[in-house]
């Protein structure tokens, strides 16, 4: 018998999000909407970024960690390509300034390329990437976070988990996308096994002597390994550079991670880029090729299997979620005790009667 985590209305977990943020200062327009972006992590099934991130939020906004109130510039334009200063903000209110910045610079002249210095975390990176392949747009975006990985090889954590998301416009009923850490596996999964007393899957960490582990809290204590080995490194280098060396933010390496400090200024680097589909054959070309390449991808199984295209089991977790969202148990606790803290009633966080 599986037993399934408890259901929370969306719309509640949306306002409740949002109370939060904003009894730790932030405006109501950036508290909603980065509250529906976590929500939206935990419709997809990626509870690593979603409300579990919380706590984590409101605690570096009380400490300073996180500017409640940034002033957001740009502190640089040429041609195509842009650079934002976030100003320690909200990571999803930077990323919701640039992905209406790249797009239209994208209509424009067919692609863009916006660098971000001084961010903060942005969730999953699908929420943004998605919201561009809506617009007929191919995106790719990756970024900086805490040290927290050590190279292939290594035992001192160098890179982040350097998160890498692209997504296609398709004429089927979801982007074609991929969003995943470089890391074996990404670091708030991590956080949510040691939360729930679980083991992470062997291959995925090594303790702080450099020796495999399948225990969270020794994986934290020591390094994340790369995923793919000396190939998925590499890749994870590339990215680490791409993500800081454009702009002043700053390398994992020279970071210390808002997790450990609730008050460092992490200076997290993203890099965002947008491809107009409309710019090259058509977008009803590119978007219909996509969707007979996902078709392809899913129909490639056995008698016996089920084969998925990128993005298909999110945007399936998403419809079944559409008006409830399930959140462990280990979750649930930690936004009741926030909730206590900032004085806030729990009274949303009551789950739907079980069918």
């Amino acid at each position: 018998m599986v037993i399934m985590d408890p259901r929370y209305p969306a719309d509640a977990l949306v306002t409740l999000g949002a109370r939060a943020l904003e009894a730790a200062d932030v405006p109501p327009e950036d508290a909603e909407l980065t509250s529906r972006a976590l929500v939206e992590a935990d419709r997809r099934g990626i509870a690593s970024h979603g409300l579990l991130r919380l706590p984590l939020y409101t605690s570096a906004l009380q400490a300073g960690g996180i500017n409640a109130r940034p002033a957001m510039t740009w502190v640089r334009e040429h041609g195509a390509t842009a650079v934002l200063d976030a100003d320690s903000g909200l990571g999803q209110v930077a990323m919701a300034t640039v992905t209406e910045r790249v797009a239209s610079i994208a209509k424009e002249l067919g692609t863009g390329v916006v660098a971000v210095q001084n961010s903060t975390h942005y969730g999953a990176g699908a929420y943004w990437t998605e919201r561009l392949a809506a617009d007929g747009l191919v995106a790719v975006i990756t970024s900086t976070t805490g040290p927290s990985v050590t190279p292939f090889g290594g035992v001192e954590k160098i890179l982040g988990t350097n998160p890498l998301t692209i997504a296609a416009p398709s004429a089927g009923p979801g982007a074609l996308t991929a969003d995943m850490a470089t890391s074996a596996g990404a670091y708030g999964k991590v956080v949510a096994a040691r939360n729930q007393g679980e083991p992470v899957p062997e291959g995925w960490a090594v303790d702080a002597a450099g020796q495999p582990t399948t225990d969270p809290a020794e994986a934290l204590a020591g390094a994340l390994l790369p995923f793919g080995g000396a190939k998925g490194s590499a890749v994870a280098v590339l990215l680490e550079a791409l993500s800081a060396s454009l702009t002043t933010a700053s390398y994992a390496y020279e970071t210390e991670d808002i997790w450990a400090n609730h008050a460092s200024r992490m200076n997290t680097g993203h890099l965002v880029l947008a491809i107009d589909t409309a710019a090259f054959t058509s977008r009803e070309h590119s978007e219909r090729r996509v969707a007979e390449l996902q078709e392809k991808v899913r129909g490639s199984a056995g008698p016996d299997g089920t084969t998925f295209a990128p993005g298909d089991i999110e945007h399936a977790n998403a419809e079944r979620h559409r008006s409830s969202v399930p959140l462990a148990d280990s979750t649930v606790t930690q936004l009741v005790e926030l909730l206590n803290s900032l004085g806030l009633p729990a009274d949303q966080l009551v789950p739907e009667p079980v069918e």
